[in-house]
């Protein structure tokens, strides 16, 4: 396994761009694992199939063919070589995600995905469960956490940015049930890591974010010395 830094946290407390951010700065890849469990989902919705159908869904996790290509800033999802990058990013999909993601065959298959991406190097990764199961021996491990209406004002701005019609206070509803239900679940259940640095993003700028980060894989011991040079710089 290369040197990974694993960012745990609930839905909106600014993983995905944060983890994105410090991919492109640090010129590595980013591992969207969310990405992995919507293109599941999406194509559990595209076969008809019901989320308690555990035995069709893990069949349709196992069928799959799931491809993370383009630049951090840029990732591309390529699910049964289709690029279904803004399919997966619809509430409809987010809430069978959250539904599916509970199933341990869909858990224990997409593990072995991510565990395959960081095999190849060094790799960015954000989720849910990176730091306590997938990752437990990542280099780097950081909980970013932010209190509820933090995180639904950002996940409504954003889909919202995107033409998605949503008000706020429905999305934070399904944070809520997304919450309730990640850390919930008997499998892999959404927790801080014992040895997790964990950053409150609640008050924090996008940026100071970022640097957060860089500052915890700056101070690691194995942090390559490169990277030093490289974390420095202004985001590609």
């Amino acid at each position: 396994m290369g040197f990974v830094i694993a960012i745990d946290g609930p839905s909106g407390a600014g993983k995905s761009t944060t983890a994105r951010a410090v991919a492109s700065r640090l010129k590595i890849p980013f591992l969207d694992t969310g990405a992995l469990y919507r293109a599941i989902a999406l194509r559990v919705l595209r076969q008809g199939i019901g989320p308690h159908d555990e035995d069709a869904v893990a069949r349709c996790a196992e069928e799959a063919s799931i491809e993370l290509t383009g630049t951090p800033n840029d990732t591309h999802v390529v699910l049964d070589g289709e690029d279904v990058t803004q399919e997966i990013r619809t509430p409809v999909v987010s809430e069978m995600s959250s539904r599916i993601a509970v199933q341990s065959a869909v858990r224990r298959r997409l593990v072995e995905l991510q565990r395959e991406v960081a095999s190849r190097g060094p790799v960015v990764a954000e989720g849910r469960d990176l730091g306590t199961v997938v990752f437990p021996d990542a280099q780097v491990k950081i909980y970013l956490d932010a209190d509820v209406e933090a995180r639904a004002e950002r996940r409504t701005r954003e889909l919202q940015g995107r033409g998605i019609a949503v008000a706020r206070q429905d999305v934070r509803e399904d944070l809520e049930r997304r919450d309730e239900r990640d850390r919930g679940r008997s499998d892999s259940p959404l927790r801080r890591a014992d040895d997790a640095l964990v950053i409150d993003t609640t008050q924090l700028t996008l940026e100071q974010q970022i640097e957060a980060v860089l500052a915890a894989v700056r101070g690691h011991p194995e942090c390559p010395p490169g990277w030093q040079a490289r974390a420095a710089g202004p985001a590609a």
